[in-house]
């Protein structure tokens, strides 16, 4: 991954961190990408001295066209190149679907899904031969629960375009895949309400860490993975396997 250009969206959450963090190692140029701004540039600072060859933190809506666009081409232009993409950013509500309105439906659907479809999109022609793109997608996309109907939505669809771009990417040597994580040990997962209420038990066998994600991540990103594409890979700990 030495000086490969490197976008990662959601990039200053626990899942999107622990990705930057793994391509730093690997001496790529990072831009993160997300709706908060790296205030004292602390996460900029951290990448380069864990080994980034360069870093961008830039706050936008990953939903804007304009800014998404602006966010491609000035990787393009400081990195020299753009090899990887990492869609990572999401958001979720716990709300019933009858008491959802269509504003809760498009920001739910615009933030996990729209995003990425820009995000790829504009990445597709701008990246170099043995490119890839990768989609942080979730379980849910398979089996959910009640009250993130918009969330299992977005993420199911967020596993359809993959396929889709996978496709449309493989003439152009761009690889794309998603990775569907189960329990991972982040904000989201503890403020669930089901989690703090304990209607919903889990075995901390079963609750995997953001760094989980980033080592499938890098290996999708890798040659090693160079004949894998349109795939969406769970990260479970087996446990939606289970009886």
């Amino acid at each position: 991954m030495v000086n490969r250009g490197v976008i990662i969206t959601g990039g200053q959450g626990a899942i999107g961190m622990a990705i930057a963090q793994g391509f730093a190692r690997e001496g790529a140029h990072i831009l993160l990408l997300d709706s908060r701004p790296d205030e004292d540039g602390a996460h900029g600072r951290s990448l380069t001295e864990q080994g980034a060859a360069s870093v961008v933190c830039v706050a936008a809506d990953v939903a804007d066209d304009t800014a998404v666009a602006a966010a491609v081409d000035l990787a393009v232009t400081r990195f020299g190149r753009l090899d990887v993409v990492v869609n990572v950013a999401g958001m979720m509500i716990y709300r019933e679907i009858a008491a959802l309105t269509g504003a809760d439906w498009r920001r739910l659907l615009d933030v996990n899904l729209v995003g990425a479809a820009l995000l790829t999109g504009m990445s597709l022609a701008r990246m170099q031969p043995g490119g890839c793109v990768i989609n942080v997608a979730s379980v849910h996309a398979r089996r959910t629960t009640a009250l993130v109907a918009p969330y299992a939505a977005a993420k199911a669809a967020l596993v359809s375009l993959t396929r889709s771009a996978a496709i449309e990417g493989k003439p152009l040597g761009v690889r794309v895949n998603a990775i569907l994580p189960g329990a991972i040990d982040t904000p989201m997962l503890r403020h669930s309400p089901a989690i703090k209420s304990g209607a919903e038990v889990l075995d901390e066998s079963d609750v995997g860490q953001p760094e989980d994600i980033a080592n499938l991540a890098l290996f999708l990103a890798s040659d090693a993975a160079r004949f894998i594409t349109g795939e969406d890979i769970v990260a479970d700990n087996g446990r939606m396997g289970r009886l």
